[in-house]
């Protein structure tokens, strides 16, 4: 029985099992499994899982192992979202100095661009509490040796308050421009409301898609909207928002709020990939030139990273909002679509996270089977000593295969990070190692290395998941969800060694 037969004869294995289950699947809950939402969710969920599957396979192939790969996916959702972190800033904005409640000043910066008939206002003031007013003249002074405006006000500010040593300012002030016009088109068929469109009296606001706009009432009243498109002329600005500004009249005025990204897409996902990478090389140079076990080193890992990502984010759930809701949540959680209930009741699907993996599938399946270095891996993983002499350089072999295991990986964490929407770094990827392993173990990787195959690897995947899905199907108590997911990786296992022992009985005879 040669290697190849073997490899065949796993993967048939697996495959009959993963068609049982879902032959079981459809008959006692065929309404739940077979129901368009279910397939595409198991879809999306085996190619998040198999893409980690793929990386780990090429480590569990040289006889390695990655215990740090479920950290290392939240350490990359963390970077991700810390990379791509969106602040709003109000256009204009400038530090508050000082406030005198009796004068009804404000002491603010000398370049500060606010002049005498314009309305601003203060908020996030150390005492005062937060005030729209319109400023009735301006002066030019210092304060503290530093050249200032003083801003009288046509009211009183709640409290006196002063700049002191340990303080930059003491609240913040912002220029507030009048709406001259306000339009709210009627509801559509549906009973939909459709956007809202203003003009406001300022002009060269530099205003893009995705700013936002403040509307505040003198009443007490704030709306916080985003704006859908923007032209200037002269010196209105015309603007559409994304939605409805209810109960909001030429009354009302407008602060413009500027949207400001950290780090432009391609260059966060860029970023997050060369640190993963320099990660899993970092594990391959540590096990090859100081001759640390990979158990050792990737435990480390896993400990190492979970406690980054909680100190990057002062261990708070990070996310990304709507903010990318057309370029990267599209990616992570839109789909092609194939049918569409007429009705519209329904439709289905296949998720682009499915392609994704199908990509990566395909790139690893040549690089394994159609080049010398995927023979390299293969052969290290069965004699390390064996491949060293007859010429392969194993230490740099085990460093790329590190490397791409961490390169998969944060693709992976990145595919994740986006699809969950939100970031726990005390608990993001918790066992994710263990899915990707189980995956591979199922799929015909030896944890003893020099077997192995990509078509392999996303079955286990699909089994896995088929598992998982089985057990809220059947509504099996979640308790036992690991006692069966280790149950069937000890089968594995098993079937593996009785497999190995019945090909190495065929070879003797």
């Amino acid at each position: 029985m040669n290697e190849n037969l073997t490899g065949l004869i796993k993967i048939v294995g697996i495959s009959i099992l993963l068609v049982t289950l879902w032959i079981i699947l459809s008959v006692y809950v065929p309404e739940k499994f077979l129901s368009p939402n279910n397939i595409e969710n198991l879809l999306r969920r085996t190619a998040l899982y198999g893409i980690l599957g793929v990386g780990v396979a090429f480590v569990i192939m040289t006889s390695g192992i990655d215990l740090s790969l479920g950290s290392l996916v939240c350490l990359c959702g963390c970077l991700l979202a810390i990379f791509l972190r969106v602040e709003y800033q109000p256009i204009n904005q400038a530090d508050v100095w000082a406030i005198s409640a009796e004068n009804r000043t404000l002491l603010v910066p000398s370049e500060t661009s606010l002049e005498s008939g314009q309305s601003l206002r203060l908020f996030n003031a150390r005492k005062a509490r937060n005030l729209l007013a319109r400023i009735e003249s301006v002066r030019t002074t210092e304060f503290n040796g530093r050249p200032a405006k003083e801003l009288t006000l046509d009211q009183k500010p709640s409290r006196d308050d002063a700049l002191d040593g340990s303080l930059t300012a003491i609240g913040k002030v912002v220029p507030v421009y009048p709406l001259e016009s306000i339009r709210t088109p009627a509801s559509d068929d549906s009973g939909n409301a459709r956007p809202s469109e203003l003009t406001i009296a300022a002009g060269a606001l530099g205003l893009q898609p995705r700013d936002r706009l403040v509307l505040v009432s003198s009443k007490g009243g704030i709306q916080e909207k985003t704006i859908a498109t923007v032209s200037s002329s002269g010196q209105q600005t015309k603007i559409q928002l994304k939605d409805a500004a209810s109960e909001v009249d030429n009354q009302w005025q407008a602060i413009p709020v500027k949207r400001v990204q950290r780090m432009s897409v391609p260059s966060a996902v860029g970023l997050v990939l060369l640190i993963a990478a320099g990660l899993g090389l970092l594990h391959g140079l540590l096990i090859t030139r100081l001759g640390q076990q990979p158990f050792v080193v990737t435990l480390c890992g896993l400990l190492i990273y979970r406690g980054l990502s909680r100190r990057l984010s002062n261990d708070q759930v990070l996310g990304f909002g709507d903010e990318y809701a057309d370029s990267l949540n599209a990616l992570a959680t839109g789909r092609w679509v194939l049918w569409e209930a007429a009705d519209g009741s329904g439709s289905f699907g296949i998720p682009y996270v499915f392609f994704i993996l199908l990509g990566v599938a395909l790139l690893a399946a040549i690089f394994l089977n159609l080049t010398i270095w995927g023979r390299y891996i293969l052969a290290l993983g069965k004699n390390q000593e064996a491949a060293r002499y007859s010429g392969i350089n194993t230490g740099r072999m085990i460093c790329l295969t590190y490397l791409l295991c961490g390169l998969i990986t944060g693709l992976g964490g990145i595919l994740h990070a986006i699809d969950a929407n939100s970031i726990s770094p005390s608990s993001f990827g918790n066992w994710f190692e263990l899915w990707a392993i189980a995956a591979a173990v199922l799929g015909g990787c030896s944890l003893r290395g020099g077997e192995g195959g990509i078509i392999g690897v996303i079955v286990g995947t699909a089994l896995m998941q088929t598992l998982y899905n089985m057990i809220v199907l059947l509504k099996i108590p979640s308790e036992l969800e690991y006692v069966i997911i280790g149950a069937v990786i000890l089968i594995g296992v098993v079937s593996d060694e009785l497999i190995r022992r019945a090909a190495t009985a065929v070879r003797t005879r």
